[in-house]
């Protein structure tokens, strides 16, 4: 069990720098050239999240040392929040850290509670959108058009 010892003792170091740092550059290359925003955000989050991991490991290296089993804890973490079947990258952002962070929103707005709300709800492009089209036409143009959605989405 020489070569299969050596290789199941060394599997993170193997592994780990494609499934770490080359897949998600090529991934986060595509994602720039795409026009979808979605994976955009997993990207993004990905490397957020792969920064404060090396920040913690470079904090905490005297502790990690003493744990055997941390560079296999770290490289099943990335992978999943890498691999696009599990996007945990996507998951994070948009169960924890999104409902943290409303970047524009909160302390800038001038917007009306209702209007800042609906925003709140909409991805970044299309808060972009809305906030030109405010800034273009008034609020209560933004306010006939939510009604009008509204009374849309109850007859149906």
């Amino acid at each position: 069990m020489g070569v299969l010892g050596v290789i199941a003792r060394n599997l993170d170091s193997i592994i780990g720098p494609g499934v770490m740092l080359l897949y998600p550059l090529y991934a986060s290359m595509r994602a720039i050239e795409s026009p979808s925003t979605l994976d955009d955000q997993q990207w993004l989050t990905y490397w957020v999240l792969y920064s404060f991991i090396t920040l913690f490991e470079l904090s905490c290296w005297q502790i990690l040392q003493w744990l055997p089993f941390w560079p296999y804890i770290k490289l099943v973490f990335c992978i999943w929040l890498v691999l696009p079947i599990f996007n945990g990258a996507a998951f994070i952002y948009e169960n924890f850290v999104r409902k943290y962070v409303n970047v524009g929103i909160h302390g800038s707005s001038n917007h009306p509670e209702g209007q800042r709300r609906a925003l709140e709800m909409m991805s970044l492009d299309a808060r972009k959108s809305v906030e030109s089209y405010i800034e273009k036409y008034g609020p209560e143009a933004f306010d006939r058009v939510v009604k009008a959605a509204e009374r849309e989405a109850r007859r149906h």
